[in-house]
């Protein structure tokens, strides 16, 4: 039997988040997750891991209290389910899904639900594993994204109206972002240095409360990403990617 634990607010300090793993080196992201999730945690929020200096954990929340713009009554949200590649095949993600199942059942919950897209994306769970346990799509954007769920009683969620709109005003580049990620802060610091040096006007807003993020002009996990007042996308960036993406924006034909 393999052996799981969750984050508490009592083991949070001395033990690994899974995304980026450190022992004695500080790292910014990771302290930053830690911070957030510090926060969290007091709200219902779930991260259970492999007793192992490994990449093998899901991330959950009740939906009223996560950080995404989706609205509904009575589910868990999925941040994330992730198992590193050459720990795949082993049962892992099955096991944690199972236990994810069983605890929305515990606790009476009516569902699950996850975010998802026409396409699998980088930085998304895997959708497919996801459907193999009887997620559905029960709403999508016309950026073909997607909200999967597995219902218990029949009832939905839905994305809020606002994540629809998938616009700004701003024709910048935008990005909105949360430290639920320990990737993050240093794609932000290295986006905003590449930015100042290289001219390019950028907005980079931090979503901070719980109200921000429901309020979300687009669907988001931790990041979203405008430009020319369009969403483009949620998965992280890094300033190369960036980088292609505004020459290919800014290309005559």
């Amino acid at each position: 039997m393999n052996k799981y634990i969750n984050i508490t607010s009592e083991n949070i300090k001395d033990e690994h988040v899974c995304c980026v793993i450190r022992t004695r080196v500080l790292h910014p992201g990771v302290e930053a997750k830690k911070k957030w999730l510090a926060q969290r945690l007091k709200e219902g929020h779930v991260l259970r891991k492999l007793d192992d200096k490994t990449t093998v954990y899901i991330e959950y929340a009740p939906l009223e209290t996560a950080w995404v713009p989706v609205v509904g009554e009575n589910y868990y949200y999925i941040y994330c389910l992730w198992v590193l590649n050459h720990n795949r095949r082993k049962g892992y993600g099955t096991e944690l899904m199972k236990y994810c199942i069983e605890d929305a059942k515990r606790n009476g919950k009516s569902g699950i639900c996850m975010l998802g897209a026409k396409t699998q994306k980088s930085w998304f769970s895997d959708q497919n594993f996801a459907k193999k346990f009887g997620f559905e799509v029960v709403d999508t954007t016309k950026n073909d994204y997607q909200l999967l769920a597995l219902s218990f009683d029949g009832t939905t969620p839905r994305f809020s109206e606002t994540a629809k709109k998938e616009a700004i005003d701003s024709k910048d580049l935008t990005i909105y972002y949360d430290m639920q990620c320990p990737f993050i802060y240093e794609a932000i610091e290295k986006i905003r240095e590449y930015c100042k040096e290289s001219n390019v006007p950028v907005n980079l807003i931090e979503v901070d409360t719980l109200n921000k993020a429901k309020k979300l002009p687009c669907t988001f996990n931790n990041w979203a990403l405008f430009y020319k007042g369009e969403f483009k996308t949620v998965n992280i960036l890094n300033v190369s990617s960036v980088k292609r993406m505004l020459d290919k924006e800014n290309s005559t034909i």
